[in-house]
């Protein structure tokens, strides 16, 4: 073994990096056997320096992150500060001074992901971030990796914890989606500021992530369609279960039959209970991929918190680590399929369109016509009313998003229809 300690830098000492920092200490003689050299933490950079730290000694401290990666002997930066900048020109000035990068920053890789692996590239370095998606459970390097030599034609899954808790909660008790979120927020699951979690911001950047891996294209966050769940109502989980189903957030990521394209999208949508994804409860991640060789598998665990997600940091560096030593480097961008990433429009799936309309004779006749003149076929139609209003359910086959949207503004436009309850897709046949 090599007695000369990797050195390493921690950008961010929150919730997931004093764990990073308490995992290197407390199993040093481990992590050291596994590397084939011991690691160091040579500098922690934070915003509050005053703070205590436990564990960490305050010698190794300090405010100037850009002094710090900018050092030379720094073998590593593992970087858990998040956000857009500093993280971005830290990452690069660690690449441009020798240092290799881990990070847990989704909303960076999603955005800037394939300038970062090139510059890494450029400087020969490594760009490792398996903690960026679905905290602890092992998803990008099986990807990236493992599935290397397959043909990966969809993911399918729960990347965001804290919507996963409100949508169980809500199925489970029959809540509202307020009462839920405000639950969630009493528990820790949901922050003060729910928005990133709640309108799908946090799964869309994950998904990108997922997607550019998966297909060997680059899909950036502009590139994947999000929509948000808090127009979920205890009625639409209601009809699901009538259906047989739950709803669940998604992100999903397929390649189209032709294989020419891919899609990228986020929305809550309706999945059979018979489906693997519909028992994941509580705050709990799991991944659904689907590949022509292996066929079907399923990643499931905890997919954030400061002990899962600093798991994910330290898998990492031991892998970088690993590298390091060996004077190589692991896998980098694979964007050479180069496919088109298609619209929201072309994406074809079921859907459920509830509709308040008025309780006379001839109103099926009149939607179902609408639905026909604009190509989407009905499976299943449920009908209920009194007193002059009903509510009319209808269950699509399979129809593309655009066809959809000209079919529901045909029925607004219905004297018959008085409203537009609620639309939903259902995912996961």
């Amino acid at each position: 073994m090599r007695t000369r300690p990797l050195k390493v830098a921690l950008l961010g000492c929150g919730v997931v990096g004093s764990e990073v920092a308490r995992i290197m200490t407390t199993h040093a003689d481990d992590l050291a056997a596994r590397i084939g050299a011991p690691v160091e933490l040579a500098g922690v950079a934070v915003r509050r320096p005053s703070k205590v730290r436990e564990g960490i000694d305050p010698a190794l401290v300090t405010t100037d992150a850009t002094a710090l990666v900018k050092r030379g002997d720094i073998d590593v930066v593992v970087e858990v500060i998040g956000g857009i900048e500093p993280a971005r020109g830290l990452i690069t000035t660690a690449f441009q001074h020798g240092a290799s990068v881990v990070s847990a920053n989704k909303a960076l890789l999603a955005q800037d992901g394939a300038a970062l692996h090139a510059v890494a590239e450029e400087h020969g370095r490594d760009l490792y971030y398996e903690a960026a998606v679905a905290g602890a459970i092992p998803l990008i390097r099986p990807l990236r990796e493992s599935l290397a030599g397959d043909k990966v034609n969809r993911v399918l899954g729960i990347v965001n914890g804290t919507t996963n808790f409100i949508l169980d909660k809500m199925d489970s008790t029959g809540a509202g989606y307020q009462e839920a979120l405000d639950e969630a927020t009493a528990l820790g699951y949901a922050e003060a500021d729910p928005t990133a979690d709640v309108e799908g911001f946090d799964a869309a950047a994950k998904a990108a992530i997922l997607a550019g891996i998966a297909f060997h294209t680059r899909v950036r966050l502009d590139d994947v369609y999000r929509e948000g769940m808090a127009e979920v109502t205890a009625a639409d989980f209601r009809s699901a279960k009538e259906m047989g189903c739950t709803i669940k957030l998604l992100a999903i990521c397929e390649r189209a039959a032709d294989g020419g394209s891919v899609t990228a999208r986020v929305h809550p949508a309706m999945i059979p209970l018979s489906h693997p994804l519909a028992s994941v409860r509580g705050a709990y991640n799991a991944v659904f991929v689907e590949s022509d060789a292996a066929g079907q598998l399923m990643f499931y665990g905890p997919g954030a918190g400061g002990s899962p997600t600093a798991s994910a940091v330290l898998g990492d560096l031991v892998a970088v680590c690993r590298n390091r030593l060996n004077g190589a480097t692991g896998p980098g961008e694979s964007a050479y399929a180069a496919l088109t990433v298609s619209s929201m429009g072309e994406v074809v799936t079921r859907y459920h369109i509830s509709l308040d309309v008025a309780d006379k004779p001839g109103v099926l006749a009149q939607v179902a016509t609408v639905f026909a003149e604009h190509g989407v076929s009905i499976d299943t139609v449920r009908q209920q009313g009194k007193d002059g209003e009903a509510s009319l359910v209808v269950v699509t086959h399979r129809a593309s998003d655009a066809s959809l949207s000209g079919t529901v503004e045909a029925l607004r436009k219905l004297d018959t229809v008085r409203g537009v309850a609620s639309i939903m897709r259902v995912e996961g046949e």
